[in-house]
Formats: structure tokens, C-alpha cells, sequence
């Protein structure tokens, strides 16, 4: 890789690990590793990776990626600080930038007695990867509260969305068809009490800390919902409740996370959440697909 082509960015270090920036801390390096400071930026990396012919991605929290041991070729664009920004455009409709974490979007919808993205409050991810993946909880989703979807498109165009035209759907929208760089959203929301707003996200974060493993590394519920089913059910009938492999294990708590109990490899990871997909396929003929993405070499 020639570092020569890269001298004008202002944040960029090479052979970078990627465990360092994803929840399920897996993953080797990455060739070049971009902190985009504004747009800008982002347009100029895209334009020389399309010119240099060289493979890239823009990754937010990485909270859906298991990234390979041998790590990544080309470039990772990561999200600056400058896109971590939340502003109110009237009284009921704030923006996010895509960046920020779904935790600052739901805190700072609350403080101005917004209601609607309560369940967003203990999703660890930011704006980019929860329009990506439609991302919900707990009876909630992207698609019920957002209003429009700021977008870089793969040939540097930048589109304003509405919900409507983002095709969102159980955990897909249109930036997974087109991949698309998502750059801010909108979202419409009620007003509401402050105070009651609190105590349900309040509620919620308590569930989660009762029912999910947020004590160890993972990528989060690491499986969709099968229809007709819940796969952490299926999981837990196919008798992995606790199964080990090499560091990974599938939670004791809640049988959808596979966890990175003690200093796993992506391949044990990997090699786990295969071996649970057989094994549920052969007692209950069903398919799970995984939630998160396994990127790399």
C-alpha cells in the first residue's frame, strides 16, 4: 500500500486492529485506517479508493461486524467526532448525525420530553448502523420514528430520503442493497412526559441488564428472529445453553449472544455460531441467519 496516496488526510495509520474498534474486540488489521473529519473528507477517501481500485467500507461503533483474525484489505473510513451531532430542527423532529450513539439520540430526545426512541436507549450502535439495519428493540424500530435519511451514495452523490423510499423491513433497508453511506437521519417524534419518558427508558435498560451479557464482548443479539420462532428458544432447546469453543460461548443468559468469554478468535467465533446453526437445523429444520457480518481476509 502506498502510504503517499494517503499524506493528505489529516488522521490515518496503517495496518491498524480492528479489535480495537469493534464491541466483539476481534480482528486483525485493517491496510489503512481513515478518521474522516468532515464530509469532505469521507468524498475524498471514496473518490481515491474508486480511482486507486482499492476495497473499502465507512464503519460507524462496529457493533454488527465480526472482522477475520487475518484482518482487512484496503481502507476503513471511520466516523470522526464531527459526526457525532445532535440538533433539533423544530419543536417534535431532531437530527442525528451518524456518528452518535443511539444512547445520546434517546437521552437527548428525553431532556427536550421527545418520546419515541426509548427503545433506542440501551442499543449499542450508532445512527449510521441502526438506519443500516433498521435496528429495534422491544417493540420498537428505525422505521416507526425516522423521517428522512441523509445518504452518500457509492458514486459520491448525496440524496435527502424519505422513510419511505429507505425500504426499510426486519433488520434491512436500502443502504444494504446500494451501500450507501448513511450520513445523518431525521427522526419525527411526540411530545410527551419527561419524567415518564425516563422511567421507561429506565425500565428498559434494567431488562437488558437483567437478560443480556452486556458484561462481555459481543456484537449483540447475534441472530435474526426466525419466523414463527426466537432463535435464543431454538438455541437453548438445541441444548447450547453455555457451549464453549476456544473462548466463545454461547451466553448463559441469553442463548441469541454469542460472547467473547476469554480472549476468543473470530475463527472460534465463527466456528461456534456454524455449529449452533447445525444443530438447530437438524432437530428443528430452521435456518437461523445471523444478524451480525463476518468481514475480511
Amino acid at each position: 500500500m502506498n502510504k503517499d496516496l494517503f499524506s493528505s488526510f489529516k488522521n490515518v495509520s496503517y495496518q491498524e486492529p480492528m479489535k480495537n474498534h469493534t464491541s466483539f474486540q476481534l480482528g486483525g488489521p485493517v491496510d489503512v485506517f481513515i478518521e474522516a473529519q468532515d464530509l469532505g473528507e469521507i468524498k475524498k477517501a471514496v473518490d481515491l479508493c474508486k480511482r486507486e481500485s482499492l476495497p473499502w467500507m465507512v464503519l460507524g461503533k462496529g457493533t454488527n461486524l465480526i472482522i477475520s483474525d487475518l484482518g482487512l484489505d484496503g481502507v476503513i473510513i471511520h466516523m470522526g467526532e464531527a459526526f457525532k451531532k445532535i440538533e433539533a430542527i423544530d419543536e417534535t423532529v431532531i437530527r442525528a448525525y451518524a456518528g452518535t450513539s443511539l444512547k445520546s439520540l434517546a437521552e437527548f430526545a428525553q431532556e427536550r420530553s421527545l418520546e419515541g426512541l426509548e427503545f433506542a436507549h440501551g442499543i449499542p450502535g450508532s445512527v449510521g448502523g441502526a438506519i443500516t439495519m433498521n435496528a429495534g428493540a422491544y417493540d420498537g424500530e428505525c422505521v416507526q420514528v425516522v423521517k428522512e435519511v441523509g445518504l452518500m451514495t457509492r458514486q459520491g452523490e448525496i440524496l435527502t430520503l424519505s422513510v419511505e423510499e429507505m425500504d426499510f423491513s426486519y433488520r434491512h433497508s436500502r443502504v444494504q442493497r446500494e451501500k450507501d453511506i448513511v450520513l445523518w437521519a431525521s427522526f419525527q417524534l411526540k411530545k410527551g412526559d419527561p419524567l415518564k419518558i425516563q422511567e421507561k427508558m429506565d425500565d428498559l435498560w434494567q431488562r437488558r441488564l437483567n437478560k443480556q451479557p452486556l458484561e462481555y464482548p459481543s456484537a449483540g443479539s447475534t441472530f435474526k428472529r426466525p419466523p414463527g420462532h426466537y432463535a435464543g428458544q431454538l438455541i437453548d432447546l438445541a441444548g447450547c445453553r453455555g457451549l464453549y469453543h476456544q473462548g466463545a460461548q454461547i451466553s448463559q443468559k441469553h442463548c441469541g449472544f454469542v460472547i467473547n468469554k476469554n480472549q476468543a478468535s473470530t475463527q472460534a467465533v465463527v466456528e461456534l455460531i456454524e455449529t449452533v446453526q447445525k444443530l438447530v437445523k437438524d432437530q428443528f429444520g430452521v435456518d437461523l441467519e445471523t444478524e451480525v457480518k463476518v468481514l475480511g481476509r
